[in-house]
């Protein structure tokens, strides 16, 4: 549906719409629900979380890989701290599991020292060096040179998170409607307005708008003339379960990769270890998991981890990342556009809302809820 069929007249007038029923669109709408604002969330699958939400590690992320003033180190750190809280007062399940960062040769000790500087600069919680022989009193089948160590990571239930940020948003008169993609966009006097396919189509005029559309939300910044929107680009990460026993009680990673923070071992929340994701650029949304990928993830596991045995990882699931950065090229930060920047007036856009998306997510919401205010 184009821009040139919408038209004010036969609009439906409404408050607030956010696109997608995501995490992070579930915690922007509980936020504006709380601020008073009457809340419509539009989600193209048939429930919560359907995309990239579900495919993930599941890790409350404490935030020593951003840059300093960065938006992920800011939001990351910040959202840490309210995450916790959330889970907490809400009744979500997490654990604080904790999880070591370790170097497997004397280069990859001196990256782990940026890596703390880095932490230490963003006021990441706790994080601090323990040497080799404490490592492995802590994972006696750890095999490492130095590591450090993070108190303020965890591991969270995404879906019970979700379910929780859906439930108070709806109690404070927020409505989820699924199976209704938005096409089509385009500024107009006193909002946005908004073509909505699905089985009853209909045109929406909103006073504001949250774009949080995952994978989607470049495609669909166009979609609704909004500027400055960045490109999208696929990032997929395959994640190999684990048969037999677990080696681990806590988050063991590596030095990170480029795109990707390494081959790195998570529990679930059942005590199941799982490693991954690695990092393989696609062109299309495809989440089945090649088992021949996981012949690579041997000798990176093997590295800090000597003892895993022939023919013990089996294909679990992939996720994709919302990259904004083609392969390649730098790692580029969250884009969170306000007004400003889409030259919308109340329309918010969410960018390249990868990893440590989760952990941000109430942080995010707190300041797309600013910039509207």
């Amino acid at each position: 549906m184009g821009n040139n069929v919408l038209t004010e007249a036969e609009a439906e007038r409404v408050d607030a719409v956010v696109i997608g029923a995501g995490v992070v669109g579930l915690a922007v709408a509980r936020q504006l629900a709380l601020a008073g604002r009457e809340v419509l969330v539009l989600e193209a699958e048939g429930r919560i979380g359907a995309g990239i939400s579900s495919r993930n590690s599941e890790v409350i992320h404490a935030g020593m890989y951003y840059p300093k003033s960065s938006l992920k180190a800011r939001l990351c750190v910040a959202g840490n701290r309210m995450l916790r809280d959330y889970a907490r007062d809400r009744g979500v399940t997490h654990k604080m599991v904790g999880k070591l960062i370790v170097a497997t040769d004397e280069a990859e000790a001196k990256a782990l020292d940026g890596i703390l500087a880095k932490g230490l600069d963003n006021g990441v919680e706790g994080l601090h060096a323990i040497p080799a022989s404490e490592a492995r009193a802590l994972e006696p089948e750890l095999d490492c040179v130095a590591a450090l160590f993070s108190p303020a990571t965890g591991i969270v239930d995404t879906h019970g998170l979700m379910l929780a940020l859906q439930g108070e948003a709806e109690a404070k008169g927020a409505s989820v409607v699924f199976m209704s993609p938005v096409t089509a966009g385009r500024a107009a006097e006193g909002g946005h307005l908004l073509a909505v396919g699905g089985v009853e189509p209909m045109t929406l005029l909103a006073k504001s708008v949250v774009v949080a559309a995952g994978l989607s939300a470049p495609a669909l910044g166009t979609a609704l003339g909004l500027r400055e929107v960045p490109p999208a680009h696929l990032c997929k990460g395959n994640y190999f379960g684990l048969t037999g026993k677990t080696p681990f009680t806590r988050l063991v990673y590596p030095v990170p990769v480029a795109a990707g923070l390494g081959v790195h071992f998570t529990l679930d929340l059942a005590g199941r270890g799982r490693f991954g994701p690695d990092v393989e650029w696609v062109e299309h949304e495809d989440y089945v998991v090649d088992p021949r990928r996981g012949d690579s993830f041997y000798a990176a596991i093997r590295r800090y981890w000597p003892g895993l045995k022939d023919g013990a990882l089996e294909p679990a699931y992939a996720g994709i990342r919302p990259k904004i950065q083609a392969e390649g090229e730098p790692a580029r930060d969250f884009v969170i556009h306000g007004p400003a920047q889409t030259g919308a007036p109340g329309v918010a856009a969410l960018y390249g809302i990868e990893s440590p998306g989760l952990t941000s997510c109430l942080a995010i919401a707190r300041l797309v809820g600013e910039m509207l205010a």
